[in-house]
């Protein structure tokens, strides 16, 4: 990767707001986000995917469906054939907020509770009603 350089830590880490750019039309990070073409979220890391192993990865269902606008990057991976197995190398802790949540932790709420696959085929919307019921947000 451009920014590694062996032996040498200094520098290397990628911080601030950065664009991930969606791969296919078919992932539920990029429905929960609006389905929108590309998301910026905020990064503090410096992981890598090695790109040798990607198409191993991507044969045995992990996909990696968000890059970096170059798209060297790895940026976010789902796993096919899960509820919701979803990982990201931004923070979508930076943008949540206790009543309203970034997608990723929407997204993990809404499995949990067993209503992610309806609120996809809702279009990401909540019910006309939003009403509480036991603790949870009916859709």
């Amino acid at each position: 990767m451009p920014e590694h350089h062996p032996g040498e830590m200094g520098g290397t880490m990628r911080l601030g707001k950065r664009t991930t750019v969606f791969k296919t039309e078919d992932s539920i990070l990029r429905k929960l986000y609006g389905d929108v073409g590309c998301v910026e979220e905020r990064h503090r890391h410096r992981y890598e995917v090695n790109p040798e192993l990607i198409q191993q990865f991507e044969e045995k269902g992990l996909k990696f469906v968000g890059r970096d606008i170059e798209g060297e990057r790895m940026e976010i991976i789902e796993l096919a054939n899960h509820p919701y197995f979803v990982a990201v190398q931004f923070h979508p802790e930076f943008s949540s907020r206790p009543m309203k949540p970034s997608p990723p932790y929407l997204g993990l709420l809404l499995a949990a509770t067993g209503t992610l696959n309806a609120y996809l085929q809702q279009g990401c919307k909540l019910s006309s009603r939003g009403t509480f019921r036991k603790n949870l947000l009916i859709y």
